[in-house]
């Protein structure tokens, strides 16, 4: 607003006065972001930005939707399917930071405003999908696709918006309509009230520790960052242990005090299980709500629904293949758990192997067996060296490095960003991120997710992905840098391998780019990563003493390769067990009580007393957070079947063979969806996929 100075003879502004100009602050997702790659200018963003920047790219993908509808010409794939593609630049921008921020910064002022933003996003997404004159264009140019020219790539973006509208009820009367629109408001307040119970249950619960004898056994760094989270608290004299991973599992694995583990464990399998934040009324809730939107979408139940989109089609393959690799996972982790028992008696401990001590004697047979001390270890797990085997890795595999970018926009400050370029040509190829430390406005565990995906955009440029990794690893101290354990430095490698998948798309259309195919194919990229995170020729190259820049030992390395497949009983039970859980879930129509349920799931596959589902169900948020691995949690293993078979190829031809990760780079990490998930491992292996692959990277079969 302008400040003017008049006259007293009339109003006239003096000529030798400059105006002093008061710049309106513009919201910085209603135009495209100015900064380098176009990453978000968090610095920029205020919470406040966020609803009316919702509103207005709801305003904008209206009118998109209702320029497709108006145009009289035949439905075709340039006037119908592409513009689908970019219906709102606003609302994909605010997109891309909200739910990454739901996710990461999910502070009590951005909760608030998500209660209101949600609903509002539900609705614009329901009248997206739930429009019937867009989806009769859309049908249009499906039942006409083999005649219109199409290439293969544009006929499978076709076959798949159709698909899509047709699962999300298109298809639907007018009524059924109407009330599939309210289960998936109803879901939605759910999930959203699960992850809020979930998120604060954790932040609610903690040990305290007063006697310095119960921190027996402990690593010192997890000795100092419990220090450090008392003195957080105010707490003098005193050490606090949460649920959060980097403290509870060193806990769990290395406290000579049974009793602190016992807390520990307890506390973590009993989470958001009562009082003001208990899942359990929500899950009943969702349980009864899928199974009723399943019958509207005329299927038997939920679980028959979600299969029939993916590469298993039904409930039963995907519980036979569960059994396939539960039973003799269950009959190895017998023997595991008989070593640890003998492990127990010969050192007068006078009590059978609960839960709780699982972790803790398991480090101690494998010591015994293997001379093998995770402890040992850690100092060799430095953070920010693991992270450049990673990239060393990645550039001999696949031909790019990543380049810092410490000027670009951040949403906190001890994260990082890179431009990822072709190490031959220089060529932008992605930028990724990272936020690797835990706090309390993050939920637990970590994941891979995109703020602008690869592929055409509406202005008619081809864009690269901006990808970011988020962990809760071990947090550096005053004086020791953030040390990993063996499980974080192989999430690190799992997580990337999402990322890779994400940075190095080729698809040309961003519906078919990057981790956008079947959720039974997806975790294949990130499951093989994990493989060269311990090849001893990798491991040589990035795990050095943080003190002494010594290079990891040879007998250690040997070690750790020969515990490869130590205790994958125990691992493979609790993962198959918890997706044998979620396939249960979705074939009964209602649980009324949550935790009776649990326990006759357990019971009837034969879960051992001494494992428990890797999760339980109040904190399950694979399967209850959202829809994204509902009745669908098996797809790791299913996934795991891919990778194993993959690796095998690579373990034949050499884990840097050229020829090899070059097949792998096409055909699967830069293919996206362009061609069925089948076809593209098939063309990489030479055979479908061979489900004794996994029994024999298991050691279970040989």
């Amino acid at each position: 607003m302008r400040k003017l100075t008049l006259l007293a003879a009339g109003a006239m502004l003096l000529a030798s006065q400059t105006p002093t100009v008061m710049a309106e602050r513009q919201n910085p997702f209603l135009q495209p972001y100015d900064t380098k790659y176009e990453i978000a200018p968090f610095d920029k963003i205020e919470t406040s930005d966020f609803i009316p920047a919702i509103k207005a790219g709801i305003a904008e993908q209206d009118e998109a939707i209702f320029n497709i509808i108006r145009n009289r010409a035949t439905p075709d794939f340039d006037n119908t399917i592409l513009p689908l593609e970019n219906l709102s630049p606003i609302l994909e921008r605010v997109s891309g930071v909200f739910y990454h921020y739901m996710e990461a910064m999910s502070t009590p002022e951005f909760a608030a405003m998500a209660d209101e933003a949600i609903p509002m996003l539900n609705d614009a997404n329901n009248k997206l999908m739930l429009n019937d004159q867009l989806f009769q264009r859309i049908k249009s140019v499906y039942d006409m696709r083999d005649k219109m020219g199409l290439d293969p790539v544009q006929k499978r973006l076709v076959e798949k918006y159709y698909r899509q509208f047709a699962e999300q009820g298109a298809a639907l009367p007018a009524d059924k309509k109407e009330q599939l629109v309210k289960i998936n408001d109803e879901l939605s307040r759910l999930y959203i009230q699960f992850n809020r119970n979930l998120l604060n249950a954790t932040n609610q619960f903690a040990v305290i520790v007063y006697d310095r004898d119960e921190l027996s056994g402990l690593p010192q760094s997890s000795v100092a960052q419990a220090a450090e989270e008392a003195a957080a608290r105010g707490l003098t004299d005193s050490w606090v242990f949460t649920l959060h991973a980097p403290s509870r599992l060193p806990v769990l694995q290395y406290a000579d005090s049974r009793g602190l583990r016992k807390a520990v464990y307890e506390g973590y399998t009993n989470l958001a299980s009562f009082g003001d934040n208990s899942n359990l009324p929500v899950i009943s809730k969702i349980v009864k709500l899928r199974d009723e939107k399943a019958k509207l979408m005329g299927f038997d139940n939920f679980a028959q629904m979600m299969t029939s989109r993916v590469m298993a089609k039904t409930p039963e393959a995907a519980t036979q293949l569960l059994m396939q690799v539960f039973e003799p996972a269950v009959k190895r982790s017998h023997e595991e758990v008989a070593d640890m028992q003998a492990y127990v008696d010969a050192n007068g401990g006078g009590f059978k192997i609960a839960p709780y001590d699982y972790y803790y004697y398991a480090d101690k047979v494998k010591k015994q067996k293997f001379d093998l001390d995770d402890a040992a270890i850690r100092p060799y797990f430095k953070l920010e060296n693991v992270m450049k085997g990673m990239f060393d890795a990645t550039e001999k595999l696949y031909g790019v490095k990543f380049v810092p970018m410490p000027d670009a926009p951040k949403y906190i400050e001890d994260m990082e960003v890179y431009d990822v370029v072709d190490s031959k040509t220089g060529e932008h190829v992605a930028v990724w991120m990272c936020d690797y430390y835990p706090r309390d406005s993050k939920r637990q565990g970590a994941w891979m997710e995109q703020m602008q995906s690869a592929g055409l955009y509406g202005d008619g440029t081809t864009k690269r992905p901006i990808v970011y990794n988020v962990g809760n690893f071990t947090k550096p101290t005053a004086d020791t840098p953030s040390l990993l354990t063996i499980d974080e430095v192989e999430t690190m490698f799992h997580e990337f391998g999402h990322a890779l998948q994400g940075m190095l798309s080729r698809a040309p259309y961003k519906s078919l780019a990057g981790t956008n195919v079947d959720r039974d194919y997806v975790e294949m990229c990130s499951q093989i990563n994990e493989h060269w995170a311990f090849e001893p020729e990798v491991l040589k190259t990035y795990a050095r003493h943080y003190k002494t820049g010594e290079t990891i030992p040879d007998d250690l390395v040997k070690k750790i390769s020969d515990a490869g497949k130590f205790n994958q009983g125990f691992m493979t039970t609790e993962l198959a067990g918890a997706a044998l859980l979620d396939m249960m879930y979705g074939q009964t129509p209602e649980v009324s009580d949550v935790k009776a349920f649990e326990a006759g799931v357990a019971k009837k596959i034969g879960m051992p007393d001494e494992i428990t589902f890797r999760y339980r169900s109040p904190y399950f948020k694979h399967i209850f957070g959202d829809d994204g691995y509902a009745s669908g949690y098996y797809t790791y293993l299913w996934a795991q079947v891919l990778e194993a078979d993959a690796w095998e190829l690579f373990k034949q031809k050499g884990i840097f063979d050229k020829k090899t990760a070059a097949s792998f780079k096409k055909n699967i990490l830069e293919a996206g969806d362009t061609e069925d998930a089948m076809v593209l491992f098939e063309r990489f292996r030479g055979h479908q996929p061979d489900a004794a692959a996994l029994l024999r990277l298991r050691g279970f079969e040989k």
